[in-house]
């Protein structure tokens, strides 16, 4: 379900929202949506995330580069405003079934940073889990915030279980809260590579660029790091707040069958599903009926596109599969056969390696997409409902339901939905070659 072009913070694995949503929404009263800023890679914000990310100020990095770059930069920006904020630094993937105490313990933390302590939300770990770092951390009886030990990165299983014997190691969340200040002073006596590259952005925006554009500029340089080796395990102001919260980072399917509702057999059945003499489960469809008959223990996926069947306790190996389809060149862990676009969607249908692709096109009222044209294939549209306006070439005419149009290799064109409903356009793709990259931009209303 998460692919390169939509991964899974976009994503509703749980209730009706995205878990960026929710992310948001359980910060309320403590700090409300016009107080959010998120940061996130631009080809998200300007493809298949443009919808959801509309609501909020957010940065865009021209390329992923860990957590420390993106803190720094967050940080930053809030300061250029003219303020010292608290800054609460939420990871958008997690599901936190306790909000009320998780929204206590935002206030305590908040409480701590504005003392000039870099808090972190420790975990009380339920089991020896290897998947996640761990902190040590000496229990203050006098209050709810702890002095840190020092962090230790994912351990083995026998080190793990040996932190749970003794006690006093918490699961390293990736939650943060500090002063925006605070953050920068250490960045720049831990990461001082990091903090000059911050500074040449906050010049470039005082001296008339806005600062997006000068991160377009800088943020390439940045190292790959995170917050935590970067900055955490070395400074002596880190303090953590203890949580039992219902936390869980959804890091694998059973991690998504952790948090479901079973039934009686402890099945977690999503979708389309029948399940036969089954235990112990999770099976998910999207698209067709999947059936299950005898199977414990075991995932199962179904996507338009691909089938996902894995040992319960095998999942977070889909990382294996991913490599071997980027090796073979595939495009499946990219995105799916439904690609949303800031305009609306489209859909593919079929795709022959001998030289066409058909699409299912949809535009939202109002919208239209890019003034463009390709170099190795040509496209015929057939409207199915709604009425395009369409440009092609010198011409722009309107089609309607049951009518269509022909768009030749080179030539510069652009669709449009002026109505009121949704337009809907079967489109044929012929050509040598049928890759989304042949594109060029003439115009376009969102900055592509």
């Amino acid at each position: 379900m998460s692919r390169q072009h939509l991964p899974k913070q976009f994503l509703v694995l749980e209730g009706e929202t995205t878990l960026l949503q929710t992310t948001i929404n359980r910060l309320a009263p403590t700090i409300e949506a016009g107080q959010v800023l998120v940061v996130t890679q631009e080809s998200h914000a300007k493809g298949e995330a443009y919808h959801a990310l509309l609501p909020y100020r957010a940065l865009y990095e021209p390329i992923g580069r860990n957590t420390a770059p993106a803190i720094a930069l967050a940080a930053a920006y809030l300061m250029a405003e003219g303020e010292d904020p608290v800054m609460v630094v939420l990871p958008a993937d997690h599901i936190i079934k306790d909000e009320a105490t998780f929204r206590s313990h935002l206030e305590d933390a908040c409480a701590a940073a504005r003392t000039g302590k870099l808090v972190t939300f420790g975990i009380l770990p339920t089991r020896p889990d290897t998947g996640f770092g761990y902190i040590k951390a000496k229990p203050n009886e006098a209050g709810r915030v702890y002095e840190v030990e020092r962090f230790t990165e994912k351990p083995d299983h026998a080190t793990a279980e040996k932190f749970l014997q003794d006690g006093n190691y918490y699961w390293n969340s990736g939650m943060f809260v500090w002063r925006a200040s605070v953050i920068l002073e250490e960045i720049e006596r831990y990461l001082p590579e990091v903090h000059q590259i911050v500074q040449r952005i906050l010049e470039d925006a005082s001296a008339g660029q806005s600062f997006q554009q000068a991160v377009e500029k800088h943020f390439p340089a940045m190292p790959s790091i995170s917050i935590d080796y970067g900055v955490l395990e070395k400074s002596d102001r880190v303090s953590l707040i203890p949580c039992e919260i219902g936390w869980n980072d959804v890091g694998s399917w059973q991690a998504v069958h952790e948090i479901s509702p079973h039934d009686q057999d402890g099945n977690a059945l999503q979708g389309n599903v029948i399940a036969v003499d089954c235990k112990r489960s999770l099976i998910r469809s999207e698209k067709r009926l999947v059936a299950a008959i005898g199977i414990e223990d075991i995932c199962v996926i179904e996507t338009a596109d691909a089938v996902l069947i894995a040992r319960s306790d095998q999942t977070q190996r889909v990382r294996e599969v991913v490599d071997q389809l980027h090796d073979k060149g595939a495009t499946e862990h990219i995105f799916h056969t439904k690609v949303n676009r800031p305009w609306g969607s489209y859909t593919v249908l079929e795709e022959d390696p001998e030289g066409f692709k058909l699409k299912r096109i949809e535009v939202a009222p109002g919208a239209r997409l890019s003034l463009q044209s390709h170099t190795r294939r040509s496209e015929h549209w057939v409207v199915v409902s709604g009425t395009a306006t369409v440009t092609n070439g010198d011409q722009v005419i309107t089609v309607h339901k049951n009518q269509s149009t022909y768009i030749p290799i080179g030539a510069k064109h652009r669709l449009e939905n002026l109505g009121n409903e949704p337009l809907h356009i079967v489109e044929i793709q012929v050509g040598e070659y049928l890759g989304e990259d042949d594109i060029q931009r003439y115009e376009d209303n969102y900055g592509r």
